[in-house]
């Protein structure tokens, strides 16, 4: 189940930050939105690019990225069903943010070795 939005975002320090992040976060969303930079991809390619995900969060995850307009989906009538993710262009306007957090993740991937 997905868990609920604010209402509403008062107008507190930080409360564009908090709407940003409240759009990407969750444990897959930055991860999804980094491997649809590469270009229209479908369920399958996505879970092996992701790795330990479930079918059922990807799928929740992918939900929500779609409600809040970041990723297009794409079904195609034939059989058996086919199904592609691209990004919207909502979505490609966080491709810095995605490549700067990347970016960091690299610069500092001895933090999480001490894991």
């Amino acid at each position: 189940m997905a868990k609920a939005r604010h209402s509403r975002l008062d107008c507190t320090p930080g409360c564009a930050v908090e709407a940003a992040v409240s759009l990407i976060d969750g444990k897959w969303k930055a991860v999804i939105l980094y491997h649809l930079q590469d270009g229209t991809t479908r369920f399958n390619e996505l879970r092996r690019r992701a790795g330990d995900v479930t079918p059922r969060m990807l799928t929740n995850q992918l939900r929500e990225l779609e409600a809040d307009g970041l990723i297009e989906r794409e079904v195609f009538a034939q059989v058996p069903p086919r199904v592609e993710y691209s990004l919207s262009d909502r979505g490609r306007s966080l491709s810095p943010i995605i490549a700067a957090l990347k970016a960091w993740g690299d610069a500092n991937m001895d933090l999480f070795a001490r894991r």
